[in-house]
């Protein structure tokens, strides 16, 4: 039987140009990579969050200046920016690893106080919890369009570029002039959608475009669109708590 997704590329490196078997081999790798980067997250924030009096550490940093979160922010998109090269790496496997474990880890400390604001809300880890189990469901329910009706969403590559652009500009405006400018419940909407449609155009990229090498590269891309999703669903529910 003809491979339906391979018509359209020229590249017989490609996941979509393999045989059903080799397909599935690269699926199952990738998806058993996300699973592990969310469960080592999830322990990085466990133990963080038990750390005693952790609460006036994360939150006495980020007030020392009206800028750090501005700073933490350009740091993160640095180290993100390093460790997607490195996972997209050809040369070494160890390299696609670290880089992988270097964004886990990024992502881990990035989401902390977010975590932590969420936590001290309610007193507990409800929302939290709430938040994954959102989340999770709107993952798989993408998962299965992306991979059900085969359809290639490499067409929202650019869109998904210019949108987050505006977004990155609105959150640095908000941070500049927090008494002017505030990004609320419908940002986090918006940003939901915009999380949503990363996670339509990184499974498409998983089923057409990557090689047969880069599951770690692969698991890095989904992640990197379930941590912004569960985010912007945490933000939502913290803001109708």
């Amino acid at each position: 039987m003809d491979n339906p997704y391979s018509s359209s590329y020229a590249n017989p490196y490609t996941v979509a140009a393999q045989p059903v078997d080799v397909r599935a081999a690269f699926i199952r790798k990738t998806y058993a990579h996300l699973g592990g980067a969310i469960l080592v997250f999830a322990l990085i924030e466990a133990a963080l969050m038990s750390i005693p009096d952790i609460e006036n550490t994360v939150f006495g940093i980020l007030s020392a200046s009206p800028y750090s979160w501005l700073m933490v922010l350009g740091g993160f998109m640095a180290v993100s920016w390093i460790a997607d090269k490195w996972a997209m790496s050809d040369t070494s496997a160890g390299m696609q690893y670290l880089g992988l474990s270097v964004y886990v880890i990024a992502q881990a400390i990035i989401m902390l106080p977010l975590l932590l604001m969420a936590k001290w809300q309610v007193g507990d880890t409800s929302l939290i919890m709430k938040a994954g189990g959102v989340t999770l469901l709107l993952f798989l329910g993408l998962t299965v369009v992306a991979f059900t009706t085969k359809k290639d969403f490499s067409f929202l590559g650019g869109m998904l570029k210019i949108v987050g652009m505006i977004a990155l500009g609105l959150i640095v405006v908000a941070v500049i002039w927090p008494g002017a400018f505030t990004l609320g419940l419908w940002f986090s909407v918006a940003m939901v959608i915009f999380a949503a449609g990363s996670i339509l155009y990184s499974t498409s990229n998983i089923i057409h475009h990557y090689q047969t090498s880069q599951h770690v590269a692969a698991a890095l891309g989904l992640f990197a669109s379930v941590a912004m999703l569960f985010w912007y669903v945490l933000r939502i529910f913290m803001s109708r708590d």
